[in-house]
């Protein structure tokens, strides 16, 4: 679930927001549109990881991506999955 807050209610009680975007993301309107999103800071490392993983698989070269896809896990080694 998000919330959704205006700029100058943000404004005029930061902490509570801060603390509602610990829990889940803050919509922050201006002038009635959405302008920005206030979240966690574990959240925007996981985005900004996430990011980063895209980057480095956007400069493989085709060869590379189908072997990466035509690869299979050795046994055992499922655990690893949860990594990703």
């Amino acid at each position: 679930m998000t919330s959704t807050a205006t700029a100058a209610a943000v404004s005029k009680n930061f902490g509570a927001y801060q603390d509602a975007a610990a829990r889940e993301p803050v919509i922050i309107t201006k002038n009635g549109r959405p302008r920005t999103v206030l979240i966690a800071y574990e959240d925007y490392l996981r985005l900004s990881r996430r990011d980063r993983r895209f980057e480095a698989i956007a400069e493989l070269s085709d060869a590379d991506l189908a072997a990466v896809e035509q690869s299979e896990m050795e046994p055992g080694l499922d655990h690893l999955n949860a990594e990703l």
